[in-house]
């Protein structure tokens, strides 16, 4: 199953590529032309940074009073790139093709299935 998830996400104009991770940071999966050293580097760092991310969102919602929870994803734009996550699943794309509405859409269909 998470094959054709990476298959699909692979697809998104600009993605350069596509991972599965746990919520302790394990690679369960990747498609894309970088070495599985760095993929797995990249899985314990979207772990981590899923893990911030939800923390803060528990902390704007007390703050605030807002509604910020349950918390879905993040990204990260530097350089010509940028590291989309939702869910234990994410995508490295270029910045010049990325269209995050359809990145986030794509993403958390992929997530919630």
């Amino acid at each position: 199953m998470s094959e054709a998830k990476l298959d699909r996400l692979m697809k998104i104009k600009g993605t350069i590529a596509a991972g599965h991770f746990s919520a302790d940071g394990k690679l369960l999966g990747y498609k894309g032309d970088i070495p599985k050293e760095i993929a797995e580097l990249v899985a314990k760092m979207c772990a981590a940074n899923t893990m911030m991310g939800s923390m803060e969102a528990e902390g704007f919602t007390m703050l605030t009073k807002m509604k910020w929870t349950p918390f879905h994803g993040w990204a990260v734009a530097a350089g010509d790139y940028a590291v989309c996550v939702m869910g234990h699943y994410g995508i490295f794309v270029k910045l010049d093709e990325a269209d995050f509405n359809l990145i986030f859409k794509e993403l958390g269909e992929v997530a919630r299935e």
